[in-house]
């Protein structure tokens, strides 16, 4: 990795600058993850943690912007350590980062809260990209990975119809929003209403095409050509 490298991924010199917690239980990787983003201007870590309960107590102290969560941990495993995070109300956006291309893994993942799914295997510049992304809002995947998730999501369309006709003109706009990326705060000052009716809004239209999370309605919505 090289400074060029990185101005090429960051090349507007952003003065905003993402807070990351890093979650695993291998210090040599977390060491390396730091020394990789401390080469961006526009991310920084800002704590690290070896196991699930200093992670949710970091990030509960720390509030960083976003989270890289290793999936394999003892004790307590990367899934129950995100529900712990969403269950204490930690608003952070939560990256898995994991070896596990497992179709159960990503789903379990997504439906219990992750903002994105990320191999450990991927490009170090890849990495870097998918942070930015991330903090902009963004839901990352590992490419390999999306057409994973979407055979998943046609499996269970052909076992529990989506109910499409019956979503709102509002609904509609709404799931072009979340296709395009951006976060309830975003959605709600663009269509000039408030983030709590984003959020009623989202869990209706969830129930209606039996979709269990926001990372599933953007792909579904790709798919549909909605965005």
């Amino acid at each position: 990795m090289t400074l060029e490298h990185i101005e090429n991924i960051n090349p507007t010199n952003e003065v905003a600058v993402a807070s990351i917690l890093l979650i695993d239980d291998h210090p040599l990787l977390r060491r390396g993850v730091k020394q990789l983003i401390e080469l961006d201007p526009a991310l920084k870590v800002i704590a690290e943690a070896s196991d699930a309960q200093s992670g949710v107590q970091q990030a509960l102290e720390h509030t960083p912007d976003l989270i890289l969560l290793d999936l394999n941990m003892p004790h307590i495993n990367g899934i129950d350590t995100l529900k712990l995070m969403r269950s204490a109300h930690v608003n952070s956006r939560i990256i898995v980062f994991t070896v596990s291309d497992n179709e159960e893994d990503l789903l379990a993942a997504l439906k219990a809260g992750a903002d994105g799914y990320l191999l450990k295997d991927m490009e170090p510049e890849d990495l870097l990209d998918n942070l930015h992304q991330a903090a902009h809002g963004k839901v990352v995947i590992s490419d390999q990975l999306s057409s994973l998730l979407a055979q998943a999501l046609q499996s269970n369309q052909a076992k529990d119809k989506q109910d499409a006709t019956s979503l709102t003109p509002r609904e509609k706009q709404i799931i072009k929003q979340i296709a395009a990326g951006y976060p309830n705060k975003v959605i709600a000052r663009k269509l000039k209403i408030t983030e709590g009716t984003v959020k009623v809004h989202v869990k209706h239209l969830l129930k209606k095409l039996n979709l269990r999370s926001r990372v599933e309605v953007a792909v579904w919505a790709v798919q549909q050509g909605a965005n």
